[in-house]
């Protein structure tokens, strides 16, 4: 209670009291009138006054008011009289606010109060301090809850060994975070998930997967977890193997399951599997998730579909700067420049704003379709009209550009004067464009910049061999085999997929081990009779060895994405496109003999590449050049 002196000090910051008690208690406005600790004091003066019991006191209003500042004794004071059960319910009030709002340390600071004034806490009490942690990513503070927890008693409650089981694993105190979960006396989906879910994001893809096996009872948060973590860790085919092994278990798979299946068919460019996921999602209500919908739009880009990424695109309902980068991007890498800068125009005009992403898909048109002009203007632009700051991945675009163009001088000029320092995809860049354009002095120069920023590419090496044969000095280029042979750098073997009723068929220069390899090259040998009727000629210039013409020639028709074209030819119905995935880039010979198997067949052959898709139709690629 308050002393006299106190008392009539509060009075006088109040009117002459005329409010009995029945008229306080009917006054709600008044009751709850008050916003700091002094005007509770004035009110609680009032109160006295009026003979009206402190039980009116909205209790929740009170402790907020006092929770962080010295008056927190006056509350507990308040509490301690008109109580006849622990407070601790009413400062959980406050906690979970406090930890759930903008500043979840006050939830800490409180807590530490309440220790302080020996107010009892309960495991709501534990559970709420912990969600603070979690937003705080404080371990520290987290340890203490967790001590004290089990002193209490509570080490048992599950729901609490769960949290902080997730904050250790968030802090990446996964040693921790192992013991606790081998201690646990019981566990349950929760646990194990969070344990996967923590592992996937370390990139400890391995351990992850150990823990998914051993799950007992596995829900499909564990199956998208694990889903999730074969494709962010480069492994799409295991991806789709779990989720086969999903639907044999008939989980349903959720927005989330279907992002990631259908992330992992865009790298695989399964297109059976990804129509067959779409189909789903369609028929699951899931159309309307944006983030399912530009999924879609990746997964047909990268599978060769544009027609079909157009309509997912465009009759989504409400569309994202992803949505728009995606689409835009897609239509770069299949060649059709002027239609992404005519979608990007659309987008400003609609108010999108660009992110980084954006100009990076406007500059990969530019630079595939030859745009010079358009490209130093959409790079000037990103950050003096809409604020985007270039990243290295738009230096490389912009040099990218240039090396293409054959404008190499400027590009080295461009690297040299860059703010940021040039990685090996920038001088990987003009490298390329050095060997098309036939510059030997720069092409060393790039190399040397390359052996020190990425040692073990063997891309690179690659190709300042293939320049110095073109150029006919075999001796360095035997030099340069030596110093990957050296290096420990393998060559990366080129190869070619196709699929046909959903098998995957995989073909390798020279393949004589597919069981059909004798029927391909028979094909293979009256195709090409009439491809020479049509004008075809083996460019002998991009087999790189020291060997006859005919040899080069036997090399050239054996490359791996002519075998898989052949095998598409005789396998897939008349009129159907023929799709094929490449490792490497398509080489010079094979762009310019699919551009004749295309018009000679009437058939669609789209080959995705390293880079880019090549679309040929009638005789025509949709790119500008092969590389």
């Amino acid at each position: 209670m308050m002393s006299s002196s106190s008392l009539s000090s509060s009075l006088h910051c109040f009117p002459p009291p005329s409010l009995t008690f029945q008229n306080l208690k009917n006054n709600d406005r008044l009751i709850h009138n008050f916003n700091t600790p002094l005007e509770l004091k004035q009110l609680h003066a009032r109160l006295i006054k009026t003979n009206t019991p402190l039980s009116i006191l909205p209790l929740t209003k009170v402790a907020f008011v006092c929770a962080l500042s010295p008056s927190f004794s006056y509350a507990h004071q308040i509490f301690s009289h008109i109580l006849e059960i622990p407070q601790t319910s009413i400062w959980n009030f406050c906690l979970i606010r406090f930890a759930e709002g903008d500043c979840p340390s006050n939830a800490l600071l409180l807590f530490y109060q309440m220790r302080l004034f020996d107010v009892l806490p309960d495991t709501f009490t534990c559970s709420f301090v912990l969600k603070a942690c979690l937003k705080l990513s404080d371990v520290v503070n987290g340890k203490i809850i967790h001590g004290l927890f089990q002193k209490l008693g509570f080490g048992s409650n599950l729901f609490l060994q769960n949290m902080i089981l997730n904050l250790y694993g968030l802090c990446g105190e996964m040693g921790d975070a192992m013991l606790l979960f081998e201690k646990m006396p019981q566990r349950d989906a929760v646990t194990w998930n969070i344990v996967i879910a923590q592992l996937v994001k370390r990139g400890e893809i391995d351990g992850a997967y150990g823990f998914f096996l051993r799950m007992p009872n596995k829900n499909v948060r564990s199956w998208t977890s694990m889903i999730s973590g074969f494709v962010q860790c480069g492994k799409p085919k295991e991806a789709i193997d779990l989720f086969m092994k999903l639907e044999d278990e008939a989980v349903r798979p959720n927005e989330v399951t279907v992002v990631s299946v259908l992330a992992a068919c865009a790298d695989l460019g399964d297109l059976d599997l990804g129509r067959s996921v779409h189909e789903y999602s369609t028929k699951s209500g899931f159309e309307r998730n944006v983030h399912v919908c530009n999924t879609l739009i990746d997964m047909y880009v990268k599978c060769g579909c544009l027609e079909n990424a157009r309509r997912v695109f465009y009759e989504m309902e409400e569309r994202t700067v992803v949505s728009w980068s995606a689409m835009i991007a897609g239509l770069a890498m299949h060649g059709q420049a002027e239609e992404a800068l005519c979608l990007f125009s659309e987008m400003i005009k609609l108010g999108v704003k660009p992110n980084g992403v954006t100009f990076i898909g406007l500059l990969h048109a530019c630079s595939h379709m030859g745009l010079i002009d358009e490209g130093r203007r959409f790079f000037a632009s990103m950050t003096a009209d809409y604020g985007v700051i270039p990243q290295i991945e738009h230096y490389g675009c912009v040099v990218d550009l240039f090396s293409r163009a054959g404008l190499l001088e400027e590009a080295r000029e461009f690297i040299l004067n860059m703010p940021i320092k040039p990685n090996g995809v920038v001088w990987g860049a003009l490298l390329g464009g050095c060997k098309v354009h036939k510059n030997i002095d720069l092409a060393e120069e790039a190399i040397k910049h390359l052996s020190e920023l990425d040692p073990l590419n063997d891309g690179y090496y690659v190709v300042i061999s293939n320049i110095y044969a073109e150029a006919e000095r075999w001796e360095d280029a035997a030099r340069v085999r030596k110093l990957m042979k050296d290096r420990g750098v393998k060559k990366t073997s080129g190869w070619s997929s196709i699929t046909v009723n959903g098998v995957v068929h995989e073909f390798v220069a020279g393949d004589q081990t597919h069981p059909q390899a004798e029927d391909i090259c028979k094909i293979w040998d009256k195709l090409l009779v009439k491809m020479k009727r049509r004008g075809y000629a083996p460019k002998t210039s991009v087999v790189l060895l020291d060997v006859e013409e005919k040899e080069k020639e036997k090399f050239l028709y054996r490359h791996s994405e002519k075998l898989a074209v052949v095998f598409g030819l005789m396998t897939t119905p008349e009129g159907t496109p023929i799709r094929i995935m490449k490792n490497l880039r398509v080489c010079e010979d094979c762009h310019a003999a699919l551009k004749i198997i295309s018009g000679m067949t009437s058939r669609e052959i789209i080959v995705r590449d390293r880079n880019r898709f090549h679309c040929f139709r009638d005789g025509q690629c949709s790119c500008r050049d092969f590389w």
